[in-house]
């Protein structure tokens, strides 16, 4: 298992134990001691607060080639390449590499609950989450589309997005930066 999907799943189980469990028993003592209840509350504003900058950010790299396995401006980006840039970039949180890894690794919401920054997901390859972009508001997103494509926005509404819409994630602060992730002493 690799260390990124290792920390989500100790993250994920700490964030559903901070939530449900009570500060007088062991794991809520040990998660006020070392100071994670407060960590994660943190990081969730900080990912709120950073939607908008995320959302410009992301309009910079309007015109950026599409390059399979991408992940930079510098050699092209592929759909879950550019969405892990911007919010490595931007909010310092770094999401798995492959689309339906970064599905799986955000909490799903209803599509009338789209923000700006919240990832969109369609089914462009007959399976499931296989290409994401970035919400960007009044139904559209930014995305890198394919080979001999550049990042660009899109409306949702058009018939072949509409089509294949796989549904909307929102990322939570159980995404942490790798390096707050590793300070934590047991």
């Amino acid at each position: 298992m690799s260390r990124w999907l290792c920390t989500f799943v100790l993250l994920s189980c700490v964030s559903r134990a901070a939530v449900s469990a009570p500060a007088d028993d062991d794991m809520g003592r040990f998660m006020a001691d070392k100071g994670l209840l407060e960590r994660l509350e943190q990081v969730r504003t900080r990912v709120a607060d950073k939607a908008s900058d995320l959302v410009l950010t992301a309009m910079g790299f309007l015109g950026v080639p599409y390059r399979r396995g991408g992940n930079s401006a510098d050699t092209g980006f592929d759909c879950s390449g550019f969405v892990r840039a911007m919010y490595e970039q931007t909010v310092g949180l770094i999401l798995p590499r492959r689309a339906n890894e970064q599905a799986a690794a955000t909490q799903t919401i209803d599509r009338k609950d789209l923000q700006p920054g919240d990832l969109v997901f369609f089914n462009t390859m007959r399976q499931a989450f296989s290409h994401v972009g970035i919400y960007v508001g009044e139904g559209k997103f930014i995305h890198s589309p394919k080979p001999g494509a550049q990042v660009r926005v899109e409306d949702m509404g058009v018939a072949y997005w509409a089509h294949r819409f796989d549904g909307a994630r929102r990322v939570q602060s159980a995404v942490l930066p790798a390096a707050e992730i590793l300070t934590v002493q047991p």
